[in-house]
């Protein structure tokens, strides 16, 4: 949904002003400003999303590039190669 403020030229300057000195875009001052007035609740949508990074964790550390190959060679190596 998009809102259209009316400003005058000394407000717009002002918000520019003020946007340039946090170093973001005055839209972007203005959606916070707005943000900070309404509920929590209209504003968190969703929750965050849990990271998928460590989700192996519990299984410990990687095999060593040994261990693959000694597995391998356990695995495979009974199997006729033609």
């Amino acid at each position: 949904m998009n809102f259209i403020v009316p400003l005058t030229q000394a407000e717009m300057e002002t918000l520019s002003a003020k946007a340039k000195a946090e170093g973001t875009t005055p839209e972007h001052l203005a959606r916070h400003a707005i943000g900070a007035m309404l509920p929590q609740d209209a504003v968190a949508s969703k929750p965050p999303k849990k990271s998928s990074r460590g989700i192996l964790a519990h299984l410990g550390a990687a095999p060593s590039d040994e261990a693959i190959v000694e597995n391998r060679k356990e695995m495979f190596g009974k199997w006729n190669r033609e």
